[in-house]
C-alpha cells in the first residue's frame, strides 16, 4: 500500500534521504553479517510475564524463526497489504512478529499492553485489521478474551494468540512451530516489499483528543534508523537495551531500526523495573539505552539504586518525552562518564537530536536543540541533510527569523509522514502544503552563537496563559528539577478571574520529605532570575503525575487533580 505520493517517493530517493529498501532488506543484510553472533535478549523475567521461558537468539537462529513466522501468517490468510494489530510484550516473539510482517508486506499496527476494549475498539474501527495478535495473559488480564470479544464483533478480523487460550482463537505460537518456512522466500522474491510502501499505522498517545493514525513506509523506518545512529554516535555491534515495547517511535525508531543499521545485538525490557534495568546492563554489557529523566534523575539522586551494578560499557544514553536540565546531564557526564543524548520526537518525524558530538557543551545540549534543516542554518551534521524545520508565528502566520519569539516548529524532509490514516480533516488541520505543524512551540535561542540552536518552550495547547502573557509548563518544570526532596514537579495553569489562569506545581515527595512553600519556589525561581509573573502562587502534593503510555504528563488530567485538592 502506498500512501506517499508517488513524485515525493523518487524526489527523497534521488536526493538519497530514502534508500528505497525495505526493512526486510535491512534484516536480512544484518542476519548475513552477523550470522553466529548473540542478535535479540529476552527480558531475563520473562516467565512472570507470559509463563515463556527467556530465550537468546543469534543472527542465523533469528533469521529462521521470523522464516517460520512468516510463513505462519501466511496459514492464517494474511496477505500483502493487510493490517495486523500488535498487542504484545516487549519480548522476542514481539520482534520476531514485526519483521515477519515487514518480510511479507503486512501493515503493523501496534498498541501499547495497557489498552482495553474501550481503546481497542476505537484503533479496530480506525485500522480495520484483518487481523489481532496478543498474549492469553498479562499481568492478570485476560487478553485472549477480551480480543475473542472484539473480533466476534469484527467479523472481517481473525484472533491470533501466542500460546494456548480457551476462548477459540487460534494458537499463532502453536502455528510457527509447526510451519513450513518454504513458501516464504519464493512469494517474497516474486514481490518483494519496497521502501515506499506503508509498514507500520502507530497511534499517537493522546494526550490532547483520541489517538490519531499515523502511517509510516519503510523509507521512513529505514531513515529513522540512520538518524539514530548518527546522533547518538552508535557504532557496529553495539548492545542496545530497549525498554520500551514496540509501539511507536521511540522503540522502533528509537532501537529496533539502529540495531539492525548496526547489526549487534538488542536487549528487551519489559515491563519497566530499574533494578531489573540496571541488572541488564551490567550482565549485557550494554552500551547505549533510552531512559526518561524522571529515572535518570532518581540515579543521580540516589546512587544506591544501582547496588553496585558495573554500568561503565554505557557510553550514551538517549532521553526525551520531557525537558532535561544542565544539572542532569553534567551529573551523569561528572559522575558516570556517560554522556546524555537529547531527543526530541514524535511518530509524524519529528528528529531533534542534541548530541555530545553536535553539541559538547552539557549545559546548551540540556536547553538547545541544533537548528538542523533551517534555511539560514548550517550543520555538518547528516541529520541536517534529510530534514527541513522552521518556526511559525501563531498569529500572523509569518516564519520567524529572529531571536525570542516563540512559534510552532513545522517540519518537513524525510523523517515526515504525508498525511494521517485515512483522515483528511485532520490532514487539512495538520499540514501546510509538504509542512507538518507539530504544535511545538520553540524559539530561536539567542543571537550570536546561540542562534544556531531551538529552544522548546512547551505544547501550544499546554501555554498557561496570565494576563495576556504565555508561560510554558515545561520551562517552570526544568528550574524545579534538583529540589531536595522532590522526587518529580509538574506545573499547569488554573483558572483565576482576574488573569485567566495562575500557575500552580503539583509534586511528588520521597518518603518522609516536607514540601517546599510557595515562598521556597518563588525565591528558587527569583535566584534563577525568572520573571515574576512565571512563580508558582499553589502547591499541591500528589503521590504520582498522572502519564501516558508513552511516559508523557498528562497535564490535562493533573489539573483536574489538582483543582480536585482543597485550598
Amino acid at each position: 500500500m502506498y500512501l506517499t505520493p508517488a513524485a515525493r517517493i523518487a524526489d527523497h530517493e534521488a536526493r538519497g534521504w530514502w534508500s528505497g529498501e525495505s526493512v526486510d532488506q535491512i534484516f536480512q543484510r544484518a542476519a548475513a553479517g552477523g550470522s553466529g553472533a548473540l542478535a535479540l535478549v529476552d527480558p531475563p523475567n520473562r516467565a512472570e510475564l507470559d509463563g515463556e521461558t527467556p530465550e537468546r537468539l543469534s543472527w542465523t537462529a533469528l533469521r529462521a524463526r521470523v522464516e517460520r513466522a512468516a510463513a505462519a501468517l501466511l496459514m492464517a490468510g494474511l496477505r500483502r497489504d493487510d493490517v495486523v494489530c500488535f498487542q504484545l510484550p516487549n519480548t522476542v516473539d514481539a520482534v520476531v512478529l514485526f519483521l515477519a510482517a515487514a518480510r511479507l508486506g503486512l501493515i503493523v499496527s501496534p498498541v501499547v499492553m495497557q489498552y482495553r476494549a474501550h481503546e481497542l475498539g476505537h484503533i479496530v474501527a480506525q485500522a480495520a485489521p484483518r487481523a489481532f495478535v496478543t498474549v492469553p495473559q498479562f499481568q492478570g488480564h485476560d487478553h485472549a478474551a477480551m480480543i475473542r470479544r472484539i473480533a466476534d464483533g469484527t467479523p472481517a478480523m481473525i484472533a491470533l494468540v501466542l500460546g494456548d487460550n480457551a476462548v477459540g482463537a487460534q494458537n499463532l505460537r502453536a502455528m510457527i512451530a509447526a510451519a513450513d518456512p518454504a513458501p516464504v522466500a519464493a512469494i517474497v522474491a516474486a514481490d518483494p516489499p519496497r521502501g515506499g510502501e506503508v509498514l507500520t499505522l502507530c497511534w499517537t498517545s493522546g494526550t490532547e483528543a483520541r489517538p490519531k493514525g499515523v502511517p509510516r513506509d519503510h523509507n521512513h523506518w529505514g531513515l529513522n534508523g540512520r538518524i539514530l545512529v548518527w546522533g547518538g554516535g552508535l557504532l557496529a555491534g553495539d548492545v542496545l537495551l530497549n525498554p520500551f515495547p514496540l509501539v511507536n517511535i521511540a522503540s522502533i525508531g528509537g532501537l529496533l531500526m539502529p540495531w539492525l543499521e548496526v547489526a549487534g545485538t538488542l536487549v528487551l525490557h519489559h515491563p519497566f523495573d530499574l533494578a531489573v534495568f540496571i541488572q541488564q546492563i551490567a550482565a549485557e554489557r550494554v552500551t547505549y539505552t533510552i531512559a526518561p529523566p524522571a529515572v535518570l534523575t532518581a540515579l543521580l539522586k540516589q546512587p544506591a539504586l544501582l547496588g553496585g551494578a558495573d554500568i561503565s560499557s554505557l557510553r550514551a544514553i538517549g532521553s526525551g518525552s520531557a525537558p532535561l536540565s544542565p544539572w542532569l546531564i553534567e551529573g551523569w557526564g561528572d559522575t558516570y562518564r556517560i554522556e546524555i543524548t537529547n531527543i526530541f520526537g514524535s511518530n509524524e518525524g519529528m528528529s531533534l537530536v542534541s548530541s555530545a558530538a553536535d553539541v559538547p557543551d552539557r549545559a546548551q545540549r540540556a536547553h538547545f536543540f541544533p537548528r538542523f534543516g533551517a534555511s539560514d542554518c548550517h550543520w555538518d551534521s547528516e541529520i541536517a541533510k534529510v530534514i527541513r524545520t522552521r518556526l511559525i508565528d501563531l498569529a500572523s502566520g509569518a516564519e520567524i527569523t529572529a531571536a525570542g519569539i516563540p512559534g510552532e516548529m513545522q517540519i518537513s524532509g524525510g523523517a515526515t509522514i504525508s498525511a494521517y490514516w485515512r483522515s483528511p480533516e485532520l490532514d487539512a488541520a495538520a499540514f501546510d502544503g509538504e509542512w507538518f505543524r507539530t504544535g511545538d512551540l520553540f524559539e530561536i535561542a539567542g543571537t550570536g552563537e546561540l542562534a544556531r540552536f531551538y529552544r522548546f518552550v512547551g505544547r501550544c495547547k499546554e501555554i498557561i496563559v496570565r494576563g495576556g502573557v504565555n508561560i510554558s509548563p515545561a520551562e517552570i518544570d526544568e528550574l524545579l528539577v534538583g529540589l531536595p526532596g522532590v522526587r518529580e514537579a509538574a506545573s499547569v495553569g488554573l483558572p483565576d478571574a482576574d488573569l485567566g489562569e495562575r500557575v500552580a506545581v503539583a509534586l511528588v515527595m520521597e518518603p518522609g520529605a516536607a514540601p517546599p512553600t510557595v515562598a521556597d519556589l518563588g525565591a528558587r525561581l527569583a535566584a534563577a532570575g525568572v520573571a515574576v509573573f512565571k512563580r508558582p502562587e499553589r502547591i499541591v502534593t500528589v503521590p504520582a503525575l498522572p502519564r501516558n503510555a508513552m511516559n508523557k504528563v498528562l497535564r490535562g488530567e493533573l489539573r483536574e487533580l489538582v483543582l480536585g485538592q482543597n485550598e
